[in-house]
């Protein structure tokens, strides 16, 4: 891109945003040394002459590895024409005629980010969305990954927790931490393998059971969920043994859909169980066989 009129992209100079939408975001677009690959190919073969990075104390990258590579570390990024970050900015970060890059959760019209969409409009500024920028065919370049799912997992499961000591019921899904509180994914695996380790030995309560769980979509964010959850004991049923676990008819409050599969988390009790490969979905489906007094949470894959 070439500078113009009503726009500084082009000018060789990159701006990384401090991110400020969840006090607990410390992700960066651009790693320290995805920096000193930019800035040590030259402006001629990468386009960047200076990368400036606004400070934060807690970017899972310190200041200083920034620093060690060639960036300037800065609090003002008004000599920047591409700015990026992760979440959505403050609407006062927005500056005029510069191209900015980061999931802004607009394309879908989404009510609570269209006074960030009017302030871009407002700026002339050029907005990159990461979930449009697609390659050949269509195809996305940048998704959501598998870290987005496992984040996502544990922290309904810590929120399932919560939900249901407000409503009277203690489960295991207490003693877990917010997805952010965990150094690393092992730690946090290992809390979840602890919960269900405690499910395995003394079940759910019986009020809150069989407890169910949609999963929708086969992309990784969804895979990365599933991963988190397989470490709690369960099981795949069909669709049609829902009923069996309910004791009632599901017809009218589940939407059925072709080759779904069924997962159950068990209260530790034995199942007689049936191990069946599924080709279509790609993992293995398993029968089983509960009673109405089986403590299980049952998880339908879409």
């Amino acid at each position: 891109f070439e500078t113009g009129e009503y726009t500084m992209l082009g000018n060789g100079v990159v701006g990384i945003l401090s991110e400020c939408r969840y006090k607990w975001e410390r992700r960066v677009p651009l790693t320290p040394s995805h920096c000193a690959r930019l800035l040590n190919g030259g402006r001629g073969k990468t386009g960047v002459a200076r990368i400036i990075v606004q400070p934060s104390t807690k970017r899972i990258h310190h200041d200083a590895l920034y620093e060690d590579v060639g960036c300037e570390i800065s609090d003002d990024l008004s000599e920047c024409g591409l700015i990026l970050g992760i979440k959505q900015p403050k609407l006062e970060m927005i500056l005029p005629d510069r191209a900015y890059a980061f999931f802004s959760h607009t394309h879908k019209a989404q009510k609570e980010n269209m006074p960030l969409l009017d302030k871009i409009l407002a700026e002339r500024a050029t907005l990159f969305d990461y979930e449009l920028i697609d390659g050949d065919h269509g195809k996305r370049l940048l998704t959501f990954g598998k870290f987005a799912g496992r984040v996502a997992m544990i922290d309904l499961l810590r929120g399932l927790g919560q939900r249901y000591l407000n409503l009277g019921y203690s489960t295991p899904f207490l003693s877990l931490g917010a997805s952010y509180m965990y150094s690393s994914l092992a730690a946090a695996k290992s809390a979840v393998i602890s919960i269900g380790e405690e499910i395995a030995t003394n079940g759910l309560p019986s009020g809150i059971c069989p407890l169910v769980f949609v999963f929708t979509g086969s992309g990784k964010a969804s895979h990365g969920a599933q991963e988190i959850f397989n470490l709690l004991p369960h099981t795949f049923v069909d669709p049609s043994r829902l009923p069996e676990a309910f004791g009632t008819d599901f017809e009218s409050v589940l939407i059925q859909r072709k080759n779904a599969a069924k997962k159950y988390i068990s209260s530790g009790r034995k199942f007689q169980q049936a191990h069946k490969k599924d080709a279509r979905m790609g993992f293995k489906t398993i029968g089983s066989a509960p009673t109405k007094h089986t403590r299980v949470a049952c998880v339908l894959h879409i």
